[in-house]
């Protein structure tokens, strides 16, 4: 496939963009400014692009099967990138688009959201808020084939195992009551519902 990404220099974007250049995908680099970027051995293209603005995006994204966003950090970057990327997709005339959301939007109980809950670090609620205003815009949508997909309560660097779980709307524990994924996992969640959608329009999260 022809994929774009943004957001390729985070810690979860990084290891997407790995495990797309390991399935042997074609990844365009979406970037801000690509002379603080060297690119990774493999099919990978970077070009210079705003993911706030539609008009860029449109530009960047055209010609491609799919676009990845893994943007952030910042509240305001997450909400407005989910306005500009549908506007810009849809001018380019590509349909599938997959999103890294946020564990602080799942379910707890029901109608308790993880962000409400005391334990929630307070440092993360604003980004936590914003990942819950792009998933009602990107709901709002029935035209894209989009896909927001939530990654464990804590999701850091670690093994690429290929087993985990998969959930909806709630948020996944195991029998200890952790919620957590390796970074390396989550990609390969990730990637799977790219090559193989099966959350068109819907949220999903991975966990352990």
């Amino acid at each position: 496939m022809k994929i774009a990404l943004y957001g390729a220099a985070g810690m979860i974007g990084s290891h997407i963009l790995s495990e797309a250049l390991g399935r042997g995908h074609a990844v365009t680099l979406v970037v801000r400014n690509r002379r603080k970027i060297v690119p990774p051995k493999g099919r990978v293209l970077v070009v210079e692009g705003d993911v706030l603005d539609a008009t860029s995006v449109a530009a960047a994204v055209n010609g491609h099967d799919a676009v990845l966003s893994s943007v952030g950090p910042t509240p305001e970057i997450i909400a407005g990138a989910a306005r500009s990327l549908i506007e810009g997709l849809t001018r380019a005339g590509v349909k599938r688009l997959v999103v890294v959301g946020g564990a602080g939007t799942l379910e707890v109980a029901p109608g308790v959201l993880l962000l409400q809950t005391p334990q929630f670090p307070a440092e993360y609620e604003l980004v936590a808020q914003a990942h819950g205003t792009a998933l009602n815009t990107f709901r709002q949508n029935t035209t894209l084939d989009w896909t927001f997909v939530c990654p464990a309560a804590l999701i850091e660097a670690g093994v690429r195992t290929g087993k985990f779980r998969l959930g909806g709307d709630q948020l996944l524990v195991d029998a200890n009551g952790d919620s957590r994924i390796s970074a390396e996992d989550y990609a390969v969640a990730f990637l799977d519902e790219v090559e193989k959608p099966a959350h068109i329009r819907h949220r999903f999260t991975v966990a352990y």
